[in-house]
């Protein structure tokens, strides 16, 4: 594993603190460092934080407040609910969030899956949202983990998650055609093996490589995702065929389907380790343009092939920039709350200005003014401080409050 100086680390901390909490002028005049700064990784004490703002999500929840709260009161599609509940225990089985059956983990991820259930019945439930909504449950509170669910199937990767998997096959067919470029022998390999796309990349793409890659390379991959949109999940796949079939020599033991096919399954870890994954992702030459090209041929193809398309999903934004011009953020959507709110009262009075105004009274002070009053409806800030009212926030059913600020996380 890549260790970074604790430095270093520190360094990127406070960069990041900064555009974070200048987010919309960093968006708008230094988009190109922001993508520098997310292909070396994320700071982890901020990782949460960051994916909220690059996809859009912070903005969306500023939006549409008190709607999780809604849809979570609601009892939901009994046909999703026992679906859900099965593939609890089968996401991160080993993580501690989601160790054991019944707690906070599982709980959070059965919640975020049945919101999204309520907001798009039409959709409803796929089993690859589970370990892309288990990640964002580790770096996130619930609601904050449902709406960066939403732009992921939303904006990211439109149509993924529908009935008929339409447009997982269409950008299966797009990978295919870029492995053309990047890698012929891997290409000519597959055609002669007659070895569909959809038989390999669909876990991959659907769940954004967190099945397939070491936890370390899943975060990196994540951040520039997040930044770039879908052309690095693209890159990342490519990169992985290029090195797993890209060449005479590694052919040589996958001389049929079922070889091929066991290959891509048992990945090597060196093409998978961090450094050097992340490093071939940043300088594959597949562009934003490229995909969208390919899309259009494929797109002609189906539809003279299958005919219509039956899913239809809203056109796909790429990473960060695209989301933020598609749906500007307002300066109250980006406002950082508070951890800490100090519960209203009247203003402590300066000590010395307490002498002065006691020298100039006549007699003694009557009761209604006196530091014990409190019967006339006036309670003292001390009362106030000693038993402050509860914030319906604080009765939430997460582990971690919500509407908490995302320094918590730090």
């Amino acid at each position: 594993l890549e260790e970074v100086p604790l430095e270093v680390l520190r360094q990127r901390e406070s960069k990041w603190l900064d555009m974070l909490n200048n987010w919309d002028k960093w968006m708008a005049k230094k988009h190109k460092k922001i993508r520098l700064r997310c292909q070396k990784g994320i700071p982890p004490s901020l990782r949460g934080r960051a994916w909220q703002y690059l996809s859009g999500s912070k903005v969306k929840l500023e939006q549409n407040i008190g709607k999780f709260d809604e849809l979570d009161l609601l009892p939901g599609d009994p046909k999703w609910l026992d679906v859900i509940e099965r593939d609890l225990h089968r996401q991160f089985p080993f993580h501690e969030m989601f160790v054991s059956r019944g707690g906070h983990g599982q709980q959070d991820l059965f919640r975020v899956l049945k919101a999204y259930t309520l907001y798009r019945p039409e959709e409803g439930y796929c089993q690859a949202q589970a370990p892309i909504a288990a990640v964002l449950l580790m770096h996130m509170p619930a609601e904050q983990a449902f709406w960066c669910l939403v732009q992921i199937c939303e904006k990211y990767l439109p149509g993924y998650y529908s009935e008929k998997l339409e447009a997982i096959q269409l950008d299966g067919q797009i990978l295919f055609s870029l492995l053309h470029k990047v890698s012929p022998v891997a290409y000519k390999h597959l055609s002669k093996q007659k070895i569909d796309p959809i038989l390999y990349m669909t876990e991959w793409f659907m769940c954004a490589f967190s099945r397939t890659l070491p936890w370390s390379s899943v975060l990196r991959v994540w951040d520039m995702f997040f930044c770039e949109g879908v052309k690095i999940i693209f890159r990342v796949g490519l990169v992985l065929l290029k090195h797993t079939l890209g060449s005479s020599d590694k052919l040589k033991s996958c001389q049929g389907q079922y070889e091929t096919m066991e290959r891509l399954r048992a990945l090597s870890p060196k093409i998978m380790q961090e450094t050097f994954l992340v490093q071939e992702v940043i300088e594959l030459p597949v562009t934003e343009r490229q995909i969208e090209r390919e899309h259009l041929i494929q797109l002609k193809k189906w539809r003279e092939t299958h005919g219509e398309l039956q899913c239809k999903s809203p056109p796909r934004l790429h990473g960060a920039k695209a989301i933020s011009e598609a749906e500007p953020p307002t300066r109250k959507a980006l406002e950082p709350v508070p951890s800490i709110i100090v519960p209203p009262g009247p203003a402590p009075v300066p000590k010395a200005r307490k002498s002065k105004e006691k020298s100039r009274e006549k007699g003694p002070p009557s009761p209604a003014n006196g530091p014990g009053a409190e019967g006339n409806g006036a309670p003292s800030l001390a009362r106030e401080l000693l038993h402050p009212q509860v914030s319906p926030h604080h009765q939430s059913k997460e582990s971690l409050s919500s509407r908490e600020s995302e320094d918590t996380y730090l």
